[in-house]
């Protein structure tokens, strides 16, 4: 089916009103866009911002963008674009916030897959500066350009992922490290505390300064190829989520909500512990954005692929 030209978004309907949802809306509420929520708890919501109207059903009129950010289950998600296309066609872009599931499976139904992306954040989603784009292959490009240009009104990067590569760019480069992290841990090689040492005091300032491709060309690439040689083939490349964390969640020690996870945070609020998280990161993006030194930056190639 053929859908209506987009225009720019100026109007959002968030899907969903958990800890992402509640951060995508404030990200669009910060950029003056007109922001609504759908969720089945629409009446009881008192956490709204100021002007913020929460809906049990869909709005009679089609909002420009609808973000989808319901539980990362397969059938919701495509009930609801069912729900979505049937008032209102192809007059709405429909952006999915999934982390992990296949895009191509979500969207194989629709009847205007051209009005369908990707548009994935990273939790705390009001505060983290970028913002994956998604596209598929059947995706308008002028779809894709105007969701990205969404993203630029709310003060964010938009990184295009050329691909629907499961779990796209950063969570692949995340699981990959955390999957190793859980191995080692499991191997009894090293412990959570001494991963979160690493990752925070070594892996994370030199990633602030220099990424990861860029740091090795810093380096230099001839000791690099000759660690992955040794290194690479012993990594845990068994494509099999790891038991000691499946275990966890089986048990519902989820993590700070439940008191225990990887930690032990018994007697610890779990709201004070995110909030203060939270505002750590900020003072961090904050020092980087304004306090950094301008890098010295390399072009990019565009002839190793």
């Amino acid at each position: 089916m053929t859908a209506a030209s987009p225009k720019p978004i100026r109007s959002v309907l968030v899907a969903g009103w958990g800890v992402m949802g509640k951060g995508i809306l404030r990200s669009f509420n910060n950029g003056f866009f007109t922001v609504q929520v759908l969720s089945r708890r629409a009446d009881s919501l008192t956490d709204l911002p100021p002007g913020v109207m929460a809906t049990a059903t869909l709005p009679p009129e089609p909002p420009d963008l609808v973000i989808e950010t319901t539980s990362e289950e397969m059938a919701p998600k495509l009930a609801l674009y069912a729900e979505i296309e049937a008032a209102y066609g192809g007059r709405t872009i429909i952006g999915t916030n999934t982390s992990g599931l296949p895009l191509h499976q979500l969207g194989a139904g629709l009847g205007y897959p051209g009005q369908f992306l990707g548009v994935h954040y990273m939790m705390p989603a009001d505060l983290f500066p970028m913002v994956e784009i998604i596209a598929l292959e059947e995706s308008d490009k002028a779809v894709v350009a105007a969701a990205a240009q969404a993203i630029v009104d709310c003060g964010k990067e938009p990184i295009h992922v050329a691909k629907p590569v499961i779990g796209f760019l950063i969570n692949r480069l995340q699981h990959a490290i955390l999957h190793e992290a859980y191995h080692l841990i499991s191997e009894g090689a090293a412990t959570p505390s001494d991963v979160d040492a690493v990752a925070k005091r070594l892996l994370g300032p030199r990633m602030c300064v220099t990424g990861l491709i860029e740091q090795k060309d810093i380096s230099g690439l001839v000791i690099h190829s000759q660690a992955q040689r040794s290194i690479v083939p012993a990594l845990a490349h068994d494509r099999t989520p790891n038991p000691l964390l499946q275990g966890l969640a089986a048990r519902g020690e989820i993590g700070v909500k439940a008191g225990k996870g990887w930690y032990d945070w018994s007697g610890i609020d779990a709201q004070t512990a995110t909030a203060s998280a939270a505002g750590r990161l900020k003072h961090l993006l904050d020092f980087l954005e304004t306090q950094m030194p301008a890098p010295i930056l390399p072009k990019p190639r565009d002839d190793l692929v």
